[in-house]
């Protein structure tokens, strides 16, 4: 077909799967950080919104983040049904429409999945169900369409090259809204709350570094030079990050697998909106100051007595909001950063960022009020005790 490019498609159908695959490995690493009596209710969480979302995104959100712009803040219905959606090349790229749809697909149901960490042990299921669809369609996808799909923020000239404002900053504010609103644990504060297993979460992390080649490697949306670029700068900030981190914890304590691992993941997390815009030195800058901006994120959490159980807005959405930053002083190519001439890109990032979290804090906030005056944000405290594998589900882990 005219302006398909085999070499391309076939990455891009990599990057999918990979990115696919980091939804059910952010379960596993979210569920060895819970007590064993929630581990099938927190990496249910995460896989049923591939369903959900996939679902949601086939019938209105892939128009909306994607279709054609109503006044910059959102797509308009063109493609609602994935209709006009077909396997001929995308105008100005190289891969099928479809493929198009589909790798951005994988973006929107990780998003969600995230914030699942701030309410894990208490959400009532039916209520997350709700919750991640609604999301989806007032927060995800007017954000997906600010940055890419033509509105407001690339009108801006805003950078974001695999989803540090759309996919973290979202993520991580919401969940610091849902924070608020939801009750604590039972004896949060007064008794351990242990992790059950932190191989599991060593597992979850490892997929999770993997999957995220496809996820800022494929957002070059070609087998070319920047996703090589991206794939480097990926491994070079994880790499930083966590041993960073290994050195933060070992200061303070010793050198916690939980905490190598989690830096990882913020390094990750910072290096996603600049990773095809930077070199690699910069990339571990990067990870090496995301590091200590989640590990003191989360120093802080703890002093103000918040039960945000995974730390979602710490590692995400902080991590998230310093990649933004990061991007506008670092990127070199055809826009550049601050340090490279261009202080008005530094403007503009710093721009997404706070519209991005007043937005995102806003809409979560609102719809936690709406939810628990339905139904009640958490399960009873009886309920809790009892362990949400049990009492949400009516099955357990381990015999």
């Amino acid at each position: 077909m005219d302006g398909i490019n085999s070499g391309d498609t076939a990455w891009i159908i990599v990057a999918t799967a990979l990115v696919l695959m980091m939804t059910p490995a952010l379960g596993f690493f979210y569920g060895g950080m819970v007590r064993r009596k929630n581990i099938l209710s927190t990496l249910n969480l995460s896989f049923i919104t591939i369903g959900l979302i996939s679902i949601q995104w086939v019938i209105i959100g892939y128009t909306l983040a994607f279709g054609t712009s109503v006044g910059g803040l959102v797509g308009g219905l063109d493609y609602i049904g994935l209709s006009n959606v077909g396997v001929e090349a995308l105008e100005g790229m190289s891969i099928p429409h479809l493929l198009f749809a589909a790798f951005q697909m994988t973006f929107a149901i990780i998003t969600p999945a995230l914030i699942s960490g701030t309410f894990v042990e208490r959400i009532r299921f039916k209520v997350y169900l709700v919750f991640a669809v609604l999301w989806a369609t007032l927060v995800y996808d007017p954000v997906c369409h600010w940055a890419w799909g033509g509105g407001i923020f690339a009108r801006w000239g805003a950078l974001d090259f695999a989803g540090g404002t759309v996919v973290h900053i979202t993520a991580g504010f919401s969940a610091l809204a849902f924070s608020t609103a939801i009750r604590k644990r039972k004896g949060f504060g007064q008794v351990a709350i242990e992790p059950h297993n932190i191989a599991f979460t060593v597992l979850g992390a490892g997929l999770l570094w993997v999957g995220w080649f496809g996820f800022n490697g494929g957002s070059a949306l070609a087998a070319d030079g920047v996703a090589v670029k991206a794939l480097v700068n990926t491994n070079t900030a994880a790499a930083a990050a966590a041993v960073v981190w290994m050195f933060l914890s070992w200061r303070d304590n010793k050198p916690s697998v939980l905490g190598i691992v989690t830096g990882a993941v913020v390094g990750l997390v910072a290096i996603t909106p600049a990773a095809g815009y930077v070199e690699p030195l910069y990339a571990l800058l990067i990870g090496a100051v995301a590091a200590p901006v989640s590990y003191y994120s989360i120093d802080f959490r703890e002093k103000k007595g918040l039960d945000e159980s995974l730390d979602v807005w710490a590692c995400h959405g902080m991590a998230g909001a310093w990649g933004a930053l990061a991007t506008g002083l670092f990127a070199v190519g055809d826009t550049n950063g601050l340090f490279f001439g261009n202080p008005t890109q530094f403007g503009i990032q710093l721009m997404t960022v706070i519209v991005t979290i007043v937005y995102s804090y806003g809409i979560t906030f609102i719809l936690t009020k709406i939810l628990d005056a339905v139904w009640g944000l958490a399960v009873t405290e009886q309920e809790e005790e009892i362990g949400l594998d049990i009492s949400e589900h009516g099955e357990r882990a381990y015999a």
